[in-house]
């Protein structure tokens, strides 16, 4: 039976889903391929899987953290879960092209099929979809929006996004 609990996070409020210890949504406000918050079961107060995702992303934000290790629960496909698997091979503020992804995976032909499973990947941030990009280095689809990839990316860059550069001109 899945509980949640909703964290702030600079890229808004973000909805953690857990099955038993495990972590198996981590969905933004307004998300593409969201489920309905119904199946996100009972709202939890905190504690085990919660707390240590919760301290995990606090330190990512902070700049101190580059993975993670929570245990992860994938619900999907057996080609969704390979996808999202090898999301995590990608280092951070480094990115992917879903065409290099496609050949990781011994399936050269499958660059739009590995943009349909990473756009919906149900634990964003800790699975960095955002790191996938198109083959010009353009930025593509993400689920979370546009906006939040350029910042994800900007951020781990370390280099400012530019809505961050206008907000500390004014």
């Amino acid at each position: 039976m899945p509980t949640h609990l909703v964290v702030d996070s600079p890229c808004g409020p973000l909805t953690l889903v857990a099955e038993g210890e495990a972590l198996r949504g981590l969905y933004m406000h307004q998300q593409r391929h969201r489920p309905a918050d119904m199946t996100f079961g009972e709202p939890s107060a905190g504690g085990g899987i919660f707390d240590r995702t919760r301290a995990q992303l606090e330190e990512y934000f902070a700049g101190t953290r580059r993975e993670f290790d929570v245990p992860l629960a994938f619900r999907g496909t057996p080609f969704q879960q390979s996808v999202w698997t090898a999301l995590l091979d990608i280092p951070y503020g480094e990115t992917a092209s879903y065409g290099e992804l496609a050949q990781l995976l011994g399936k050269p032909s499958a660059a739009r099929a590995v943009g349909l499973a990473n756009g919906k990947n149900p634990i964003s941030i800790i699975v960095p979809c955002h790191r996938v990009i198109g083959s010009t280095g353009s930025l593509t689809g993400y689920g979370g929006g546009l906006e939040r990839k350029e910042y994800l990316l900007g951020f781990e860059r370390r280099t400012p996004t530019s809505r961050e550069a206008v907000s500390t001109e004014v």
